[in-house]
């Protein structure tokens, strides 16, 4: 089930946001582009060597890379494109048509498929999980929802502050316990007060590295079982989060969680200050799971819901 576009005319969208966010990607794909087609003519065989070169480098990933320029070898041997401009174009289309099949988010959804509506956050430690709850939650009231957070990181000290500082700065109420509590016993107690006090929203963090891989994955799953005693059909979303600015090393990440839990969207934070931004459409051609939010900045309008249109149009405006 996915989470509603309950943002599709907030602040959070603004074209301008994104354009300034995807301004280093943009640039650099741009660029690289340009070179590929200089002094030529027609699309040959090094004009597309040039330009699997400049996806890949732009960290849209090998496979996603390969679809892409197969694509183009295919009409350009019907047709001649002449310029950079044009070469542009049937990109975007040929992105845009690979990235079809993508389930996205579509539409004003003003009415939440469950209440409360329970998002479960996973991801590593440093991509931005806490900020990116932050965010979430700030959107969710802006759009009239009562919302609650849950710390459930209880691994780190530093993560139940981080998490009661935005709930603070947010106005939103947060359940927490003392560190090293069962993570899973603060989902039990957030989804009891959300269904008290007639939350709509619930947004529960967890642990982005324990003492090893298989304890994590095991933790996350204990915790999914443990909410489920108390909302059945709990967690509505599982969002993945990864920071864009590390490129394949998000791809890795993603694989890894992927395999151990239900990951139903993708966040991608921090593409404001990369030219990796390319990872966004192989993560979301590779794994087939929507990429539901993207970060373009530090404010907290910067959450955008993903659009794949206007996210390739800004590529290659």
């Amino acid at each position: 089930m996915g989470i509603p576009n309950i943002f599709s005319t907030g602040k959070g969208n603004s074209r301008e946001n994104l354009d300034k966010g995807l301004e280093k990607t943009r640039e650099s794909l741009l660029k690289k582009v340009s070179r590929a087609v200089v002094g030529k003519s027609r699309i040959d065989d090094e004009v597309l060597d040039k330009l699997e070169e400049a996806l890949i480098s732009s960290d849209v990933g090998v496979e996603t890379t390969l679809k892409i320029i197969q694509q183009i070898q295919q009409r350009a041997a019907k047709e001649k494109y002449l310029n950079a401009n044009e070469l542009n174009t049937i990109l975007k289309t040929e992105i845009i048509s690979l990235l079809a099949d993508t389930p996205v988010n579509s539409g004003a959804i003003t009415e939440l498929p469950s209440k409360p509506f329970v998002i479960m956050v996973v991801g590593v430690n440093g991509v931005g999980k806490t900020t990116t709850i932050g965010k979430l939650a700030y959107l969710y009231k802006l759009a009239g929802k009562k919302v609650l957070l849950g710390a459930a990181d209880t691994f780190r000290a530093a993560a139940v502050d981080q998490l009661t500082v935005w709930s603070e700065r947010v106005d939103v109420p947060i359940v927490r316990q003392q560190m090293g509590a069962d993570p899973s016993a603060v989902a039990y107690d957030t989804l009891n007060s959300a269904k008290a006090n007639d939350s709509d929203v619930v947004i529960i963090d967890t642990a982005g590295r324990l003492h090893n891989k298989v304890n994590l994955m095991n933790e996350l799953t204990k915790i999914r079982r443990v909410m489920q005693k108390v909302i059945p059909d709990a967690p509505h979303e599982v969002l993945l989060i990864l920071d864009g600015s590390t490129g394949q090393n998000a791809f890795a990440q993603a694989r890894e969680f992927i395999a151990a839990t239900e990951v139903t969207g993708i966040v991608l934070t921090k593409l404001d200050g990369t030219a990796k931004g390319g990872v966004v459409l192989g993560i979301s051609d590779q794994f087939k799971i929507p990429v539901k939010y993207i970060g373009v900045g530090e404010k907290l309008a910067d959450l955008q819901v993903f659009d794949k249109n206007a996210f390739v149009s800004s590529l290659f405006s």
